[in-house]
């Protein structure tokens, strides 16, 4: 019997022609796995291409209720943003898809796991780390870093595709790279590989419009949260991917959550791309107006950094690390408390706060009011500010001895 290889298969053009390669070069029987993380539309007639193209079997897994529940959740808790814009919609479903991976090749005893991410990128990282954490006994292909994968354009994957008898409709003309789940899609290519160049966002957007094109009325929302989880939207109760797809129709229309930055891929280069997270801005930001209100200083602080730890860690690929664990067992620690409601409007790319309540509120009235409360005596602060600003007046006095 010939060995088993899963392929991670999205059933675009790079994976479609991986399948008889693969074949060819080295005789295994292929596996195809496509990981649905909230794709839609994009999963449509993949297992007639997987066949058509020599994969012996096609696993479509919906992991999308996973990925909400177990990976968006915690970033959302931490507020975990890479280089303060990026809100890890890529980074956050690879350590799931390999997860997947892994687990269908145990059940099809397959030896090998192929994905067609490119040299240059991040997600090769993601995908082998994760792999390397959950199963180190299997062999990793990477086809674009294989020394018998030969093509280097899209013309030459159609034409190979052509010559094994996989007439698909691919086309060799020029789009956006792009990447999408259920929290976001990533734009890459064309006018944005010049910095110097504006996005064509009549012809990128796809989740939503620019503010200008938002509507002139304002819409208000409320988001519920239970120990940091988002629970109901305008008091409906409903699950986290229900609540991420209607927050993204939502943002979506008034222009929320649009992002061009060049971020620092792991590998070393720089890299720019538009991103779309309509939902996840909103959910990132209604957290964030509960949290003012119920963490204590230190922790709040403390957790800024923690929050900034997890990104850098999952934008690395490193989910299933030690550190990793021990950063979200932190984060999730500081969630106990974070219940409440986060009013706000929509209004033209912006998120405007409206009214934020909780039961475990730390902000007294009584001390934060100009009028004086029974809990604060304006007389105290006279001997904080002495010992406070002790270092700074001891060494002033002494450059001034100096200087005379």
């Amino acid at each position: 019997m010939k060995e088993k290889v899963i392929l991670a298969y999205s059933g675009g053009l790079d994976t479609t022609a991986i399948i008889p390669w693969l074949k060819e070069n080295f005789d295994y029987e292929v596996i195809c796995v496509c990981v649905d993380c909230g794709q839609e539309s994009e999963l449509d007639g993949l297992e007639e291409r997987a066949k058509l193209s020599g994969a012996t079997k096609l696993y479509i897994e919906d992991v999308t209720d996973e990925f909400c529940d177990e990976y968006i959740v915690p970033c959302v808790q931490a507020h975990a943003v890479y280089e303060n814009k990026y809100l890890l919609g890529t980074s956050m479903a690879r350590p799931v898809i390999a997860k997947k991976l892994v687990e269908i090749a145990r059940k099809e005893g397959a030896t090998a796991i192929c994905h067609g991410a490119t040299g240059k990128g991040n997600d090769q990282i993601r995908f082998e780390l994760g792999i390397k954490a959950l199963a180190p006994d299997l062999k990793i292909i990477a086809a674009w870093r294989n020394e018998k994968w030969t093509m280097n354009s899209r013309e030459e994957e159609i034409e190979y595709c052509k010559q094994h008898g996989i007439d698909l409709p691919f086309s060799a003309d020029n789009s956006y790279s792009r990447d999408r789940n259920l929290w976001h899609i990533s734009h890459e290519g064309l006018e944005l590989e010049d910095p110097a160049n504006e996005p064509n966002f009549k012809h990128l957007l796809v989740l939503g419009v620019t503010p200008e094109e938002a509507p002139d009325e304002g819409e208000y929302v409320s988001l519920s949260f239970e120990k940091g989880v988002p629970v109901a939207i305008n008091g409906e109760k409903m699950k986290v991917s229900d609540i991420i797809r209607k927050l993204n129709k939502l943002g979506g229309k008034h222009g929320i959550g649009i992002v061009d930055i060049v971020e620092n891929r792991v590998v070393g280069m720089k890299s720019r791309g538009v991103y779309e997270t309509p939902g996840g801005t909103i959910l990132y930001e209604a957290h964030q107006q509960l949290e003012e209100l119920i963490l204590d200083r230190d922790t709040y602080r403390e957790k800024e950094e923690m929050g900034n730890k997890l990104a850098q860690i999952v934008y690395e690929g490193k989910w299933f690390s030690p550190l990793c664990d021990a950063t979200r067992a932190f984060i999730k620690s500081t969630q106990e408390y974070v219940t409440g409601e986060a009013r706000f409007k929509l209004y033209k790319g912006n998120i405007i706060k409206a009214g934020t309540t909780s039961p475990y509120s730390l902000y007294n009235e009584s001390i934060a009011s100009f009028t004086t409360g029974d809990l604060y005596d304006h007389h105290d602060a006279e001997g904080f500010i002495n010992l406070f600003g002790l270092s700074t007046k001891v060494r002033a006095m002494k450059m001034q001895s100096l200087n005379k």
